[in-house]
């Protein structure tokens, strides 16, 4: 079974976010992975309004990362947040894998992208604070 990181956003609408996530991870699940989504454990201990714990939920959320198999990005947007767990996971060799809000909501079968379709456009690049630190 594929250890599978699911990255999508969290910070914005939260509460929408949060769902969407979920149903991310019940997509992996019903896919044969047993997904990982760190921004649905760790703001029940950090608070990701504070920037020290921000950097610190992200910091733990790229350790994570390191144990997995592949990385999904999940939806069409990319937030600051999720251009760290990107770019980490490209510095990994992680394989990353797009998967569309219709196919998470069931509307279609998972596809599996290619190579070109690696690049993404993030809304802000990763800081140097950013860096996983082991």
């Amino acid at each position: 079974m594929k250890l599978v990181y699911i990255c999508s956003p969290y910070a914005g609408a939260i509460e929408t976010n949060i769902r969407f996530a979920k149903d991310a991870c019940l997509y992996a699940a019903e896919h044969g992975c047993a997904p990982v989504a760190v921004h649905l454990i760790y703001p029940q201990i950090l608070n990701d309004s504070i920037p020290a714990q921000r950097v610190i939920g992200i910091q733990m959320g790229l350790r994570v990362l390191a144990s997995c198999d592949e990385l999904w990005i999940c939806g069409s947007r990319i937030s600051h947040g999720m251009s760290c767990e990107i770019a980490e996971a490209e510095r990994l060799g992680v394989l990353i894998r797009r998967i569309s809000a219709e196919q998470i909501q069931g509307k279609c079968h998972m596809k599996y992208n290619d190579p070109e379709e690696r690049t993404v456009m993030p809304e802000e690049t990763p800081s140097s604070d950013m860096k996983l630190l082991l």
